[in-house]
């Protein structure tokens, strides 16, 4: 088991997540997401995808049809998280960005597993370890995360989910995208370049 100290790094701030959310969105990649689990050890691992929404003015994002019971998290402040259920069977991981009652999160699509990588298997069936958490369905499952973490506070320490300092990215080493399944969203939302990722990702076991 991972001991409750290893990879300790200091926890983001509410202020990192009150900038821009594209600039968080690319600023959390090589950040460390971390469950805390029930008997106080962590299962971790560092960011390496994600994908910025942008207000309701974004086609793409959860809030163009206004606040919704399913969605009111992303309207609070910059650090809370928003956790949401899709496709009748996956729930999705959101960090939420800007000021308050303007309504804009980070999706967390990928993570490269670090701590309590055998909890992660058994929760994932036994795939195979590169396919871990490698999206956003799967990292929620590894994590077990769910509905009760809608709207907790990823910046305080007594938090069972929060996001840490991680390693450092150079911006040379960051690709960007069109975002992922937003099959049914006119442009320029549908192809806007607002999904970020590592483009060198070491996976170590």
């Amino acid at each position: 088991k991972s001991s409750g100290n290893s990879l300790l790094g200091k926890i983001l701030s509410p202020s990192f997540y009150l900038s821009p959310t594209l600039e968080v969105s690319r600023g959390l990649l090589g950040k460390r997401l971390v469950r805390v689990e029930a008997d106080g050890t962590r299962t971790s691992g560092l960011i390496v995808e994600t994908e910025g929404y942008v207000g309701m003015e974004d086609l793409g994002c959860h809030a163009r049809s206004g606040k919704t019971a399913r969605n009111a998290s992303m309207w609070g402040r910059g650090g809370l998280a928003y956790v949401y259920f899709t496709y009748g069977m996956h729930w999705m991981l959101n960090a939420v960005t800007e000021r308050e009652g303007f309504p804009s999160a980070v999706l967390i699509r990928a993570v490269v597993p670090e701590e309590g990588i055998a909890l992660m298997r058994a929760r994932r069936g036994g795939v195979k370890d590169k396919i871990l958490a490698d999206g956003p369905a799967k990292l929620t499952q590894a994590f077990a995360i769910g509905k009760k973490l809608d709207g907790i506070d990823l910046c305080d320490p007594a938090s069972p989910l929060f996001i840490e300092e991680g390693a450092a990215v150079l911006p040379e080493n960051i690709s960007t995208h069109p975002r992922v399944g937003l099959f049914s969203v006119p442009e320029p939302w549908k192809s806007i370049p607002w999904n970020f990722k590592i483009r060198h990702v070491e996976v170590k076991r």
